[in-house]
């Protein structure tokens, strides 16, 4: 397979749906960020947003990374001490929010307090990713933060040009 961007782009968006991550749950979290300072703010613009963040090539090769490393942890598959680490989502690991932040930084300085709110609140698909029961995702949850986050930021900047 070679490695063209459309292919990329649709296995990034195919391993989100596979981790139980639609599309609709991120333009959730853009919503709850942003309907506040945009009231006729729609589900739909929200969406158009998070697929236009979804066609940058740095945010498909964080996702790829990032859901590679979870499914590993899951299968037992890194060498200790990263597997515990990694398991147990350490709060000093840190390595998750930087990735996360490759994404947000495609949309300027303004995703970066969009996603520290969401990465601390932790509302809708963030708040199950979040719950051990549902499998290992110590960098899903971040990525999914981030994608919000820069979509939120894609938004405010076309809101702000309008």
């Amino acid at each position: 397979m070679k490695n063209h961007p459309g292919i990329v782009e649709e296995t990034a968006k195919k391993w989100l749906s596979e981790r139980g991550v639609a599309l609709e749950d991120i333009a959730d979290l853009v919503y709850t960020l942003q309907s506040g300072y945009y009231p006729k703010l729609t589900k739909e613009e929200c969406l158009d947003n998070v697929n236009r963040v979804l066609s940058k090539r740095e945010v498909h090769n964080a996702i790829l990374t990032g859901i590679q490393i979870d499914r590993l942890a899951e299968e037992g598959k890194l060498a200790s001490p990263l597997q515990e680490i990694i398991d147990r989502d350490e709060g000093l690991y840190g390595i998750d929010e930087i990735i996360a932040l490759s994404i947000v930084n495609v949309y300027g300085s303004i995703g970066f307090t969009n996603y520290g709110y969401i990465d601390k609140v932790k509302p809708g698909i963030l708040k199950k990713l979040n719950n051990k029961n549902y499998g290992c995702h110590t960098f899903l949850d971040d990525i999914v933060g981030a994608i919000a986050a820069a979509a939120s930021s894609r938004l405010a900047h076309k809101t702000e040009e309008s």
